[in-house]
């Protein structure tokens, strides 16, 4: 952490917790103020600028992507429970609060750090591909989008549950709690159903007798082996859907060690080879070598040497991640130091590259030849995410990225699943393509930051493929430029899109969008440099973050206000 931000933490130590808009040191809190363009309203969402953004406190910080999620995460950890209760409690109810983006039956990333023992770990809350899905299914006319085909296997209950079972102290009736409270107001028509559904997993939960772990146990069992699952196999076969009973009875939440890279005196952890994850490493390892800290934000150099370093990443991201219990990920290799060095000198510091170049990790060559050439599988950009990374006072860390995008409710279960099946590929020798009981490489991927051993960001973007570009540019403003979290979070940002597929041309492809004040800034110097521009009003990403300062022991939250993140602390 920078001395800067070091020093504006203390100023909140002095006066206890503040929060924008609250009690406490309300004269030390940043100035409520979004990014000069007026934002575009997320969905139904109030304005962004009527939202708290900023929160500082002792004991608990959030940011999320809804205000209800938010508030559920400090109403279970102001009872007492810990950063991972309040983290399952979040995206319970942001199953409900930002369902469109990240429905019930859909899948979460999580990055858990644990005070106790100084370790972290990765619950891959990804559903498989069903048993039916095989490619031949889908060979004539593609991939489906939308629509109960799409469907992967509900990961986000199991996933939940997993992180109370291994990390939280509370059941999964006190974490949700406020999402019951949710589904009382009966908004939706399906609320009274997903209701019921989890009324089934508590109540099964309640009847176990010892252990905490052994009630959450039949919770899970209730939703993937029991009636749950035996109405979701019923409304499946009777609709033309293809998940079956034994999909959901053989799903299991897979903890994986995370994938890790030191920059510049930090050390970063990211989900591994089965989301896209590496993508941020590789693209940092790679910008190292270019002393970005001597540079400012807005330098068209540094936004440029961002752009390639990222082209090559996702190139590398495109030919090789893929669920590593299907495929043989070179992992180690790809975000090896001296392959990102060789990889670093591809870069022309004066020329935008059309494509990102595949390159050989394996045998520590820059680029492969010859070059790959996939089919374009369908796109996460069709799909939505939804953000939640919480800290609490004994120094626990939870960042969780949720995704899904609602497609189709299960029945009358109120379970609307997700539609991650378009995230495969159809060629057969592509690390990502679809084959059953296969999980898609998933876009969702939070990011857990540590100095001295010690954790000090935690973040979460949803975006799909602008998750590890705006992660990037915040992890530079923060520690290259030294920015304070509120300045870098209302930053001007870029992102391109790294390929072709479904849902751009090949027109649109490595289109640099960027926000106007970054053009302003930039421009006319990037355009030199062959990069093609656009300008994006609308915020690009929803970035929310937390802060941990170990030596004031003060947690600061914040979310950007123009993509209507919410903040808040305890």
């Amino acid at each position: 952490m920078s001395a800067r931000s070091s020093r504006a933490l203390a100023v909140l130590a002095l006066c206890g917790s503040a929060s924008l808009g609250g009690a406490g040191c309300e004269s030390q809190a940043p100035p409520a103020a979004p990014p000069p363009a007026p934002p575009t309203p997320v969905e139904e969402a109030p304005p962004p600028q009527t939202r708290p953004w900023y929160a500082a406190g002792k004991k608990a910080a959030v940011s999320t992507g809804r205000r209800e999620a938010t508030n559920a995460a400090l109403e279970v950890m102001r009872k007492g429970g810990n950063a991972a209760d309040g983290a399952a409690a979040a995206l319970l109810a942001l199953s409900v609060a930002d369902h469109a983006r990240f429905p019930f039956g859909g899948e979460v990333s999580i990055l858990v750090y644990s005070a106790r023992d100084g370790s972290v770990e990765a619950i891959a809350g990804q559903g498989a591909a069903p048993l039916l899905a095989t490619r031949e299914r889908f060979a004539k006319k593609g991939l489906p989008t939308v629509g109960a085909q799409a469907a992967t296997v509900p990961a986000a209950p199991d996933a939940i549950v997993t992180l109370l079972e291994r990390h939280g102290t509370t059941t999964l009736k006190e974490a949700a709690a406020p999402t019951h409270e949710l589904l009382k107001k009966n908004d939706q028509p399906w609320h009274w159903r997903l209701a019921k559904t989890l009324r089934k997993m508590t109540d099964a939960e309640k009847k176990a007798d010892g252990a905490r772990s052994e009630g959450l146990l039949r919770a899970r069992e209730e939703f993937y082996r029991g009636s749950v699952a035996r109405e979701i196999d019923e409304w499946s076969r009777k609709g033309g859907a293809l998940l079956r009973f034994v999909d959901l009875a053989a799903h299991t939440t897979r903890i994986e060690a995370p994938a890790s890279l030191a920059y510049r005196g930090h050390r970063l952890v990211k989900a591994g080879a089965g989301t896209q994850g590496p993508v941020l490493l590789a693209a940092l390892g790679t910008l190292e070598h270019f002393g970005l800290h001597g540079l400012g934000p807005h330098n068209p150099r540094a936004v440029h040497v961002g752009v390639e370093s990222l082209k090559l990443a996702f190139a590398d991201r495109d030919a090789y991640l893929g669920d590593p219990s299907h495929v043989d990920v070179p992992l180690e290799a790809l975000i090896y130091p001296y392959y990102l060095s060789l990889r670093s000198k591809t870069i022309d510091l004066g020329k935008a590259a059309p494509v990102g170049r595949t390159g050989d990790p394996v045998n520590k060559k820059p680029l492969l030849e010859p070059e790959p050439r996939w089919s374009p599988g369908a796109l996460a950009t069709a799909l939505g995410s939804t953000t939640c990374v919480v800290a609490d006072q004994q120094g626990n860390v939870v960042a969780a990225t949720a995704s899904g995008s609602a497609g189709v409710e299960a029945g009358e279960t109120g379970v609307w699943l997700g539609t991650r099946l378009a995230s495969f590929n159809l060629a057969a020798e592509h690390p990502n393509a679809l084959a059953p009981g296969k999980r898609p490489r998933s876009p969702a991927s939070p990011t857990l930051v540590f100095k001295d051993k010690q954790p000090i960001y935690a973040l979460s973007v949803a975006g799909d493929d602008e998750q590890e570009q705006v992660t990037l540019q915040l992890l530079t403003d923060l520690i290259d430029f030294q920015m304070l979290p509120e300045e870098a979070i209302v930053a001007p940002r870029w992102a391109t899109r790294p390929r072709e597929g479904v849902g751009h041309s090949a027109a649109q492809a490595h289109v640099l969008r960027a926000n106007p004040a970054l053009i302003e800034a930039a421009g006319p110097a990037l355009e030199t440099m062959g990069h093609r521009l656009e300008a994006h009003e609308a915020p690009i990403g929803a970035p929310s973050l937390v802060v941990i300062d170990p030596r004031f022991k003060i947690l600061v939250a914040t979310g950007d206000p123009a993509a209507g993140q919410e903040a808040g602390a305890l």
